[in-house]
């Protein structure tokens, strides 16, 4: 009797686990907080317009860069060694190690930046995919060019002033590192258990069942698949995969490249449209390993990137990863089947206004 007067699951309302295999870890979700008022912070908009063009701003055309170099007249993709780097390729050996509590290891690299456009207002989903294509092929060759000396080279964008982006410049960084960082090694070691385990690629089989199912795809085209990872932790992340078995960014066809870039235009679209404003985000290719893994069999790596937007229930209310996530583990206060809905019903109610507003005005 006890059995029969307990509720049936709902995981929009009642708090669960799930897992996350790419980092052998447990998310909190607790979907039923979003019902609780927002006393919080609550973030300003951005008033400033973005001009196309700042002769101040050290990364547009024939600028000039807090080393003294001047920007050529780009008119496309520009590239060039970062002026701040994290990494060297010349840093000095800390020494062995001590003691097990006080251990160092020696840190080499090189860190570049590349602008993906030379028009300052002019961002990811608002440039042309043959725009974008450039970007994605200019990807690939650093792969190329840095990847024999280096194990890791991570391409990352900041987006927005709340991402910590601090120009508006459309950009991102590269890093390569003679280590590899620990977000990767956790992949590696999950992606090699899992093949070893199941036979199969982790995220091969994750798109194709994610392709079947239909709960939480954004957008997805012939090459390539965006969702809302089961196991998301930030409210509107999303996960993008290629459809077919691709180990880096240089292995991609010319298909798949423009394939990608349509892709990439239309989440990112999506993204600016769900609270009408230039969404921010954190978002990172993940490939095989490079350097001497090269040589090695990799086949248990699956190509693909991490879109991560602090944004929560508005443009001006963010998710903040603190207390419980900090000190315990992961939480978030929605389903990733709910976001999805979101992602869908933003988007035909959008549709439904443009019909509106074509049948009303002649």
């Amino acid at each position: 009797m006890e059995s029969e007067n307990k509720p049936n699951f709902d995981p929009r309302d009642h708090q669960h686990l799930r897992y996350n295999p790419l980092r052998d870890s447990w998310v909190l979700v607790s979907a039923h907080r979003m019902k609780r008022p927002w006393k919080g912070q609550v973030e300003k908009p951005s008033e400033d317009s973005v001009p196309r063009h700042d002769p101040n701003n050290p990364l547009c055309p024939a600028s000039t860069r807090a080393n003294g170099e001047v920007n050529p007249e780009y008119d496309s993709t520009f590239l060039f060694e970062n002026d701040f780097p994290a990494l060297q390729p010349d840093a000095p050996d800390p020494g062995s190690d001590h003691h097990p509590l006080f251990r160092t290891k020696a840190a080499r690299g090189v860190c570049k930046v590349m602008c993906f456009h030379p028009w300052s207002d002019v961002t990811l989903p608002l440039m042309q995919p043959e725009e974008i294509c450039k970007v994605i092929d200019k990807w690939a060759e650093l792969i190329e060019e840095l990847g024999p000396t280096y194990p890791w080279v991570q391409i990352f964008e900041n987006k927005g002033a709340m991402m910590g982006c601090s120009n508006p410049h459309p950009h991102c960084q590269v890093w390569a590192s003679s280590f590899l960082p620990n977000e990767p090694a956790l992949a590696e070691r999950c992606q090699r258990a899992y093949l070893q385990k199941h036979g199969e690629p982790m995220l091969l089989e994750y798109a194709r069942m994610e392709a079947q199912a239909q709960e939480r795809v954004v957008v997805e085209n012939e090459h390539w698949l965006v969702v809302v990872p089961y196991w998301a932790t930030w409210p509107f992340q999303t996960l993008l995969l290629p459809r077919r078995h691709i180990l880096r960014l240089p292995d991609l066809t010319s298909q798949e490249r423009n394939s990608l870039a349509s892709i990439m235009k239309r989440l990112l679209t999506k993204y600016d449209n769900l609270f009408e404003v230039s969404f921010p985000y954190s978002m990172g290719w993940h490939g095989a390993p490079t350097g001497h893994y090269l040589k090695e069999d990799m086949n248990h790596w699956q190509l693909h990137a991490h879109y991560y937007p602090p944004l929560l229930r508005s443009a001006t209310v963010r998710k903040f990863m603190v207390g419980y996530e900090m000190l315990a583990q992961e939480q978030r206060d929605l389903t990733p089947e709910q976001v999805t809905l979101e992602y869908l019903h933003k988007i035909a109610h959008q549709i439904l206004a443009f019909k509106t507003q074509k049948n009303t005005n002649p």
